[in-house]
């Protein structure tokens, strides 16, 4: 399942600070198990889109497969990745833990604690977004 914002990239500023910071951010289920299919992927997106919106994150591209989570999300530079990805996975594992507990209940915890985090500063933008895109074959 993907989302893809197509928008172009625009800086975002309040009036205070002018930024246009992007992270391309992957994450897996513990033991990188193909959970996220079927009501359990619908319901994470869901989650990754409530989550990014209380916080002022625009979603760029979400791609969810059944072992992993690419999220391209533009940030508010008060905002690291880490945060980003600990925000979203605490919140998504409240949730879905909580509705799909027969299924979860045998995970010690939902996420894995790693995580692979990139700008658009390292890869063109177009790059992400090609590799994201790429990944629905998968």
């Amino acid at each position: 399942m993907e989302t893809t914002n197509k928008r172009k990239l625009e800086h975002q500023g309040d009036e205070h600070r002018v930024h246009l910071i992007v992270y391309h951010l992957i994450w897996c289920p513990k033991r990188r198990k193909p959970l996220l299919v079927g009501k359990l992927r619908d319901r994470s997106q869901e989650l990754i889109q409530v989550k990014c919106k209380e916080k002022g994150w625009v979603i760029l591209t979400l791609a969810i497969q059944p072992d992993h989570v690419h999220l391209f999300v533009q940030i508010w530079p008060s905002d690291s990745a880490s945060e980003v990805i600990k925000a979203l996975k605490a919140y998504t594992s409240f949730f879905l833990r909580k509705d799909f507990e027969p299924v979860l209940k045998k995970l010690p915890s939902l996420w894995t604690r790693s995580y692979f985090s990139s700008t658009a500063g390292a890869v063109s933008a177009q790059t992400i977004q090609e590799y994201i895109d790429a990944q629905k074959g998968i």
